[in-house]
């Protein structure tokens, strides 16, 4: 396995940040392997994969310079530079044109796991990169950023509140299960490959979350800088809608019994809004009415307010859920 050796002073200085070069390198493996996770995705590739292969088709050399990038246990490192909290697409995806070609070549090498193909010993690789993944974020990532960045930060909103009750070490463990978790005396599983471990104590370190689900990289600059890019939580990364038990629907409607569901985890008002696709108002009042029947609770996390379900607010949810079983046909 990959690990990081960290000090104390290292993860507490660590924060989140959001990355639109790191949401759109994202989408750009969801189009690569062409596979959703959930509703959501599946609707997105309906709607891009078309255009996608064809841009590929016809430009056959950074069809080859992708499928060596992306490989099996190693991305080719110059496509992901390591976030920057603030930083501007434009500026990002400058960094990955900025890449000296024989760099890039070097880390298709080591993606590959061997030789470089003739076909991609060419000077001109990080600029055919940065172009694709303009493309992409054109394309495909920007007419959905604003619901997305508001997805993000309200993952983030939820990880902060987790390393307040639970610690680092809960959060690290939730990260990207099976792939990430904190090994104890200073060191972080990173992912599941044998990588030799790398020391970063004192460096800045940084936790990315990007919405496609079956994803999660990390990358680093120097020995100054390091990103772990992880899958946000899945509750909000789907298409904005969980099954409502159709008891629950009759009892509550659909809209309030919705909210009641996802309150599985605590969520604030702005995250029940990025993935209802409810107006605030109407969150807020769906809110007041289930507060007052004692099925949400409100909680307090550093400067934001979380609500989530009540043991009789779980109780309703499963046994609504537990009908609507019996009724499914065998």
């Amino acid at each position: 396995m990959g690990w990081w050796q960290l000090n104390a002073d290292t993860l507490a200085r660590s924060r989140f940040v959001l990355s639109p070069v790191a949401e759109t390198f994202a989408s750009l493996k969801l189009l690569h392997t062409g596979q959703g996770a959930h509703p959501g995705e599946h609707a997105w590739l309906g709607t891009h994969l078309p255009a996608y292969r064809a841009r590929l088709a016809t430009d056959p050399v950074t069809a080859r310079l992708v499928r060596a990038a992306l490989g099996r246990e190693w991305i080719a490192d110059f496509l992901t530079p390591a976030p920057r909290d603030g930083e501007s697409f434009p500026d990002g995806i400058a960094r990955v044109r900025a890449t000296r070609p024989a760099d890039a070549r070097a880390h298709l090498r080591l993606s590959l796991a061997g030789p470089l193909p003739a076909v991609l010993d060419r000077d001109e690789l990080p600029e055919r990169a940065a172009a694709l993944l303009e493309w992409v974020w054109e394309e495909t990532v920007r007419p959905y950023w604003e619901r997305r960045r508001r997805v993000l930060e309200a993952d983030v909103v939820a990880r902060t509140a987790q390393v307040s009750q639970g610690g680092w070490v809960s959060v690290l463990d939730s990260l990207r299960p099976g792939g990430t978790r904190w090994l104890g005396e200073n060191r972080f599983q990173v992912n599941p490959h044998e990588y030799p471990p790398r020391e970063i104590s004192g460096a800045e370190l940084v936790f990315v979350p990007v919405t496609a689900q079956r994803t999660g990289w990390v990358s680093w600059e120097g020995r100054e800088r390091y990103a772990v890019v992880y899958p946000c939580t899945g509750v909000l990364a789907g298409d904005g809608g969980r099954a409502v038990p159709a008891a629950l629907d009759a009892l509550l409607g659909t809209a309030r019994a919705g909210v009641l569901v996802l309150l599985g985890s605590p969520l604030s008002t702005s995250q029940l809004t990025a993935v209802t696709g409810q107006g605030l108002g109407s969150v807020g009042r769906h809110l007041k009415v289930l507060r007052e029947a004692g099925l949400v609770e409100r909680r307090r996390a550093g400067r934001s307010v979380l609500y989530v379900r009540t043991a009789a607010g779980d109780v309703l949810v499963e046994a609504g859920q537990d009908r609507s079983r019996r009724r499914e046909p065998g």
